[in-house]
């Protein structure tokens, strides 16, 4: 190489140098910032709590059968009792055999109430011939299965469920009060259960 060629060769490498310095260090692009968005997890679905005590139904459906002046289906407010099905249903006959039923009693949902003529063996004589209680339509927290405790105003397949459960985990209820003890059972609920309900 002759002496003009190296000066000049001394003089373009280094500047070639800081030219490709310049373009790795200016020019190139800067890598994309992660932006605040996609750092930030996203928030979860909060699920509900459960509810603890359902709404228990204003109205009931009763079939009145028997001694009654216009026997059929009638709706009546919940709490109602046999004598208000049988008001409802025009009143009694004049052979209804009104002392062998208990008017007192309440009716439950999609349930019958059957008024019987004079001579005509009653419900009630019939569950005392059987051993059975002088009570009829009173539930037993103890013995009733989840198909029988399903039929009282407010109690589902699920709760119906959880009392058998109850029983059947810390032994049978002592007294009707222990109902509040399964859950999904409050105070409102007994409250409209505990003349429907009894243990033994």
């Amino acid at each position: 190489m002759s002496p003009q060629l190296a000066k000049y060769a001394r003089i373009v490498v280094p500047i070639a140098a800081v030219l490709a310095l310049l373009y790795f260090f200016l020019l190139r692009d800067p890598p994309e910032a992660t932006r605040l968005g996609e750092l930030t997890p996203e928030p979860t679905e909060q699920i509900p709590p459960p509810e603890t005590d359902t709404a228990i139904p204003e109205n009931v459906m009763i079939d009145v059968k028997g001694a009654v002046k216009n026997a059929g289906l009638y709706e009546l407010p919940a709490g109602s009792r046999i004598n208000d099905a049988i008001e409802a249903a025009g009143g009694l006959l004049p052979e209804a055999d009104s002392r062998s039923i208990n008017l007192a009693v309440i009716v439950l949902d999609e349930s019958s109430v059957y008024v019987p003529t004079l001579g005509e063996e009653s419900v009630a004589q019939a569950a005392l011939m059987l051993g059975g209680s002088a009570a009829p339509g009173l539930i037993n927290l103890n013995s009733a299965t989840e198909e029988e405790l399903t039929e009282l105003p407010g109690i589902g397949p699920a709760k119906a469920a959880a009392i058998v459960a109850h029983r059947t985990e810390n032994g049978p209820f002592k007294n009707i009060e222990q109902l509040m003890d399964v859950t999904g059972i409050g105070e409102k609920s007994f409250e409209q259960l505990q003349e429907l309900i009894r243990v033994r």
